[in-house]
């Protein structure tokens, strides 16, 4: 019998972790009430030295609320946020929840031109938005149906004596990092203030928000490079933070601290913190982005217990331990995704903090979390885990979507459960090709074992085939991570004339390293077989990354070729 039809995974089940759980028909309302009812007084957000309890998050969250009501705000209406990590992100985020409204989550970075399409796609007419990107918004005016922006100045959310010192002269340049001008604007003052829709003491939650109802819309490129609007609802994200609660031992059961590092605008972030806030209790340690000067402060002041990030995030905070002698015990649990986690950095993390640092795996479209490893001593480095509860993972033949692969064996990577979305915005055919007979389609290449681990090897569109072999990117590149010269790298296909193509690796030296391709090469023969070693190691100053650290292989490759477009014409 496969690991799939025993469900072999649930033998690694500990004892806090049931393998089904009831959902009930709980809304993220639902779970926001009750913890203001229970924890009214407890602390909710934490910014630069600044506190708000969940009584104080309330008031703004009900002010806003009325004051989107009186824009015009009705059930199912779309507003978008464009802003950082900040404690008005949070107050918007469930303002909008509400009025029964959808949250669109837009990177504040992003360019007009990356933004019109998104915007024409779902139509909001109302955005809130960091006052530093007013100027972009107000060029989407004219060419979709945006018409009132309300600004967020982060500097009114820090401590009084912050907020002074930014106004003296020689912190000019800080001031203009965190805010900016922003007219034509209805500042976030104004929105929360009596004139526009008063103290929103009157609000109700709309009767008509169930768990099927659409909270949130991100936006999401997947395999095909064009962005579709990934629609989440409710009973989703109830889903998954339940799993989540119950998958991490004792989560909740004592005040926690959550860094919120990771952008609320990417499903990562915006669960493991903002989500996942009410239900457990826990307090919002919030920075605008992962600098790790921010973090290493609060780790010596405002240690947090609760630690989502990326592999990155985890070695930049250890590294600076190190170096500068910090203290980083207290930090009980900590779940990485995103990209690849090695083994040298749970090992230097747990013997630094005292906690446990495991890895999982999921997607936007998954809300976004369906595998993980058990944070016992069987999780098990090199591998993404094991199903979550009431999710249902096969390994399917790439050929045959209706095969399941036998163990051992690589194929596309299906789901199913209370997590997966139900559609793209707007788009029947994306929807359409994201499922197969009801399991969604990943678009990665894994490998489930015998007793239900299951491991990572590629992207369906970023494998290589070189003389007929299939290579995965994601087993080659994980070998040389291991190489002390290897900062980090992206192997890649170069395309040859007859249609296959060669392994290649696009490589970040370590400071102080020098390309030794031999050395290398040596190096990959001894773990790998011959095929898989790459013929060429190019180096890059810097690997194109996404905002959570992943490398982004396609743009690497792009990168890549067109250095050798290059090389060629001279």
């Amino acid at each position: 019998m496969s690991a799939v039809d025993s469900k072999a995974w649930l033998q690694f089940y500990p004892e806090w972790t049931p393998h089904s759980l009831d959902y009930g028909e709980t809304t993220l309302l639902d779970v926001y009430d009750n913890n203001l009812a229970i924890n009214p007084d407890k602390p909710a957000t934490y910014f630069f030295g600044r506190t708000q309890t969940f009584s104080d998050l309330d008031r703004q969250v009900r002010r806003a609320a009325a004051g989107l009501r009186a824009f015009g705000v009705r059930p199912g209406d779309r507003v978008a946020i464009v802003a950082p990590n900040c404690p008005q992100y949070v107050a918007a985020f469930y303002a909008i929840l509400k009025l029964g409204a959808v949250a669109v989550l837009h990177n504040p970075l992003y360019t007009a031109h990356e933004l019109e399409g998104l915007f024409k796609d779902h139509g909001a007419r109302i955005a809130i938005a960091w006052d530093k990107t007013a100027s972009t918004l107000e060029k989407l005016r004219g060419s979709t149906d945006l018409e009132t922006v309300i600004s967020i100045n982060m500097i009114d959310a820090m401590p009084t004596a912050q907020r002074l010192a930014l106004r003296l002269p020689f912190l000019k340049s800080t001031r203009e990092q965190l805010s900016g001008e922003a007219p034509n604007t209805v500042p976030w003052d104004t929105l929360i203030g009596d004139a526009i829709g008063g103290d929103g003491k009157d609000l109700k939650n709309p009767p008509e928000v169930t768990k099927d109802t659409i909270a949130v819309i991100m936006y999401t490129s997947g395999t095909t490079g064009q962005p579709k609007g990934a629609q989440l609802s409710h009973g989703n994200f109830f889903a998954v933070i339940l799993q989540g609660k119950n998958w991490v031992p004792g989560l909740g059961d004592r005040p926690e601290r959550m860094l919120a590092a990771l952008p609320f605008f990417h499903a990562y972030g915006l669960t493991m913190n903002v989500v996942l806030q009410p239900l457990i209790g826990g307090e919002l340690v919030i920075i605008p982005k992962p600098d790790i000067a921010l973090i290493m402060k609060l780790m010596k002041k405002h240690t947090p217990t609760w630690i989502p990030g990326v592999p990155t995030l985890y070695q930049r905070i250890v590294e600076a331990a190190e170096k500068d002698g910090v203290d980083i015990k207290g930090v009980r649990a900590a779940f990485s995704g995103a990209s690849t986690l090695p083994v040298d950095t749970v090992e230097k993390w747990e013997k630094y903090t005292g906690g446990l640092l495991v890895e999982g795996y999921g997607l936007t479209e998954c809300s976004p979390i369906i595998v993980g490893n058990p944070m016992t001593t069987d999780r098990r480095p090199g591998y993404v885990g094991i199903p979550f509860p009431d999710t249902e993972v096969r390994i399917a033949n790439p050929d045959n979507l209706d095969e399941t692969q036998p163990d051992g064996t690589a194929g596309e990577v299906l789901a199913r459960g209370h997590q997966v979305f139900k559609g793209y915005l707007n788009n029947p055919e994306a929807t359409a090709a994201a499922f197969h007979n009801g399991w969604f389609r990943t678009g990665d290449m894994g490998i489930m074992d015998s007793d239900g681990f299951i491991r990572l090897v590629s992207r369906i569109k970023e494998i290589i085939i070189t003389g007929g072999f299939n290579v995965y990117p994601g087993e080659v590149e994980e070998v040389l991570r291991t190489h002390p010269s290897i900062d980090d790298v992206a192997v890649v296909g170069r395309p040859r004339p007859d249609g296959s193509e060669d392994v290649v690796a696009c490589i970040d030296l370590s400071d102080g390293a020098a390309l030794d391709p031999e050395g290398l090469k040596d190096f990959c023969r001894e773990r790998l077989t011959r095929y898989k070693v790459p013929r060429t190691f190019y180096h890059f100053q810097e690997l194109p990354k996404d905002q959570m650290g992943k490398i982004r292989r396609r743009e690497v490759q792009a990168a890549l070729l067109e250095r050798l477009a290059a090389e060629e014409k001279h």
